[in-house]
């Protein structure tokens, strides 16, 4: 019973976290502008479908039907983020049970509540409110975070260089923490005092002792928290700190409850022992690599130009080798008790890591490794690429350059294509050829656009489509380049002063289509009219080429 428990948790908190990489279902930004002074006004096109474009919707076929369904889903990219954020908490929280300074104390907790209370049926009633101060202590903080911060600022932590360098080095730290340098503790006399006032009797005893346990847990329990913060934060929901916090706590509770209904269950659950320091010091890898995320954020959004695609995986293969090495106890660190033979769950977990390992090699030479792609810098910085052909659009078909392309084309581009990335050359150049338009909304650190780019747009039917019938306009939400001083202006629409490429393409994206989620593809006719009901992510192949053909179909119709 030991052994499959410990299986199933040791590979939960190998594999599960890797989802807590994800930056987010979308980019958010929330700095808007309107177009005055030569730019692209809101005021001066019309977006809207006008009458001749409402009647070829009306009349259009299952593909506009399929494109409308995937139009429908940007307003539930909050949920899912929401959800996203719920569940990273909850294996956090899992996580957090496994630490030195939690598991020795849930069968003592237990025992105090059962031996204690008089009967079994106040000791579990005991047990339960405990664990629901636990869970108000913990969703209080995720609220304080969110109130001191403010949603606007959550949602500018997303594509902040500043913060996101911040988040890196506070990553680095929590690894090193869980590597056995140094621990993360509150002052001992706060902790003493709290700790006093859990001997008073009631509810205000229980408060107090649930209190004491997240205290004195900080050590361990503090860089999982710091990075589900972090995490929360980065996705800019107003929410998200609070409904992490939550996920934790029930995690964390859930135990408590548990046990002291049924304390039988104690004796299932395996000795303490040094097998508790390696679970610290595997999360201390997953946060080192989950580091190098925030860091490839600034890299990508400053233009840096440090960590392309080949030398971030070149330092995720280090990583996770290293920490197959450590599993099976060629490494140590100091904190580590010795490892005199393999246990099976130890085994099978290093086999996982070296596999994984192995998956990634063949990325430095360009192999789109389409299950992590959404993590990895764009495939347009990859130096050394046999994957794909070399692209060279960056010219007009007359020789001229197109605007903003030294900027974008060789580093956020997918190889293989030719977009714009000025909205006004887009339109002039589907008006030459007549066709239309489809805008792409992008940005440096949109993870599902990357996983769009790896996973739909490498399909053969969705890239002849795009190369062959559409002209493409690729906008960058986030980018940092400053606009030329004759270029900026302050917007109508939010009021903020417009001077870098990102906030100009991040408030044409919100005033005029109503989103400030990435990706978001619309389909326009060569005079901005809206043909089809945009779309955001969908990895459904089927149904992104309906939404491209339906698009093309109304273009059709219409001329």
């Amino acid at each position: 019973m030991e052994v499959n428990f410990k299986l199933f948790i040791l590979l939960l908190f190998l594999i599960v976290p890797l989802g807590m990489f994800a930056q987010s279902d979308t980019t958010n930004s929330m700095e808007g502008i309107e177009f005055t002074d030569g730019s692209i006004s809101p005021d001066s096109l019309s977006f809207e479908e006008s009458p001749d474009t409402a009647s070829v919707n009306a009349n259009a076929n299952k593909p506009n039907k399929v494109a409308a369904a995937a139009a429908a889903k940007p307003e539930a990219e909050g949920k899912k983020s929401l959800w996203s954020i719920f569940i990273a908490g909850l294996v956090g929280g899992f996580a957090a049970l496994l630490m030195p300074c939690i598991f020795p104390m849930l069968p003592l907790t237990v025992s105090y509540f059962t031996k204690q209370s008089g009967s079994r049926a106040n000791g579990i009633s005991k047990a339960l409110l405990y664990g629901l101060f636990i869970i108000v202590i913990y969703v209080a903080l995720g609220m304080l975070i969110t109130i001191s911060f403010g949603s606007d600022a959550l949602n500018a932590l997303s594509t902040d260089g500043i913060f996101n360098f911040i988040f890196f080095l506070l990553l680095i730290g929590f690894a090193a923490s869980f590597f056995g340098a140094f621990e993360i503790t509150l002052p001992s006399s706060f902790v003493n005092k709290m700790d006093a006032k859990s001997d008073k009797g009631g509810l205000v005893g229980l408060f107090f002792m649930a209190f004491s346990l997240s205290l004195v847990s900080f050590s361990c329990t503090g860089p999982i928290i710091g990075t589900l913060l972090v995490e929360a934060a980065s996705k800019g929901e107003r929410l998200g700190p609070a409904i992490g916090m939550l996920g934790f706590s029930i995690a964390l509770a859930i135990p408590f409850g548990l046990f002291a209904m049924f304390p039988s269950m104690l004796k299932s659950l395996p000795k303490s022992g040094g097998w508790l320091n390696s679970v610290k010091v595997v999360l201390g890898f997953l946060e080192l690599a989950l580091a190098l995320k925030f860091l490839s954020n600034v890299d990508l959004a400053y233009h840096w130009n440090w960590l392309d695609r080949e030398v971030f995986l070149s330092l995720w293969i280090a990583i996770f080798a290293l920490m197959g090495l450590y599993l099976i106890g060629k490494i140590k660190f100091s904190h580590d008790s010795d490892l005199k033979f393999l246990s099976v769950p130890r085994t099978i977990l290093a086999i996982v890591v070296f596999s994984f390992v192995v998956y990634m090699v063949p990325g430095l030479w360009g192999a789109p490794l389409k299950s992590i792609s959404a993590f990895l810098p764009p495939s347009a910085t990859q130096d050394f690429d046999l994957s794909s052909g070399v692209s060279t659009g960056i010219a007009h078909s007359d020789g001229k350059i197109k605007k903003y392309a030294e900027i974008f084309h060789e580093r956020g581009t997918p190889k293989g294509f030719d977009p714009y990335y000025d909205y006004e050359e887009a339109l002039a150049t589907a008006k030459e050829l007549n066709k239309p338009v489809l805008i792409d909304f992008t940005g440096w650190n949109c993870v599902n656009c990357r996983k769009m780019e790896a996973n739909v747009w490498t399909d053969k039917a969705i890239a002849k489509l795009l190369k062959e019938e559409f002209v493409m306009a690729e906008l960058f939400v986030d980018d940092k380049t400053a606009l030329a001083a004759n270029e900026q202006f302050v917007s109508k629409y939010s009021g903020k002063k417009i001077n870098t490429i990102g906030k100009k393409n991040s408030d044409f994206q919100a005033a005029t289509f109503d989103s400030n989620s990435q990706p978001l593809y619309v389909i326009v006719d060569p005079t901005g009219k809206k043909l089809v009901p945009q779309s955001g992510a969908n990895y459904n192949v089927a149904e992104y080429k309906a939404f491209l053909q339906s698009g093309l179909d109304a273009f059709k119709q219409k001329n």
